[in-house]
């Protein structure tokens, strides 16, 4: 009976850790989303703040998709290409890991932006 049991812990180990690493949503820093976007002129990034934070700024070339729209899912599927991955932030970080979650749903690859714009605004001084 030990053999068994101690078998079947074996093989769940061995089934979890072959999941692909790349599962999931991957939260970076505004460094790191500075990298992409130096070494990537076709990325996706999105701003998934209201068009009210819009007018205090944003990032250049970002998509705003405000997530807190009812047809925010159906906007996102239809201007983003899944093919690709996803940068999103918001103001904080809070909306972000939400429409990360969303996206990774439908079948996306989303880069959690960590600190949002806020953060991007004090990096850019």
């Amino acid at each position: 009976m030990k053999k068994i049991v101690l078998f079947l812990i074996v093989a769940v180990s061995v089934i979890s850790s072959c999941k692909p690493k790349n599962e999931g949503i991957v939260d970076i820093t505004i460094e790191d989303l500075q990298v992409v976007l130096n070494n990537d002129k076709d990325v996706q990034l999105i701003d998934v703040r209201t068009s009210d934070e819009w007018a205090d700024g944003i990032i250049d070339n970002a998509i705003k998709i405000n997530v807190t729209a009812d047809n925010f899912e159906k906007l996102a599927i239809e201007k983003l290409d899944k093919s690709k991955p996803v940068y999103i932030y918001c103001r904080s970080g809070g909306r972000s890991k939400i429409a990360s979650e969303i996206l990774l749903k439908n079948g996306f690859t989303p880069y959690n932006v960590l600190g949002g714009y806020m953060a991007w605004e004090e990096k850019n001084k």
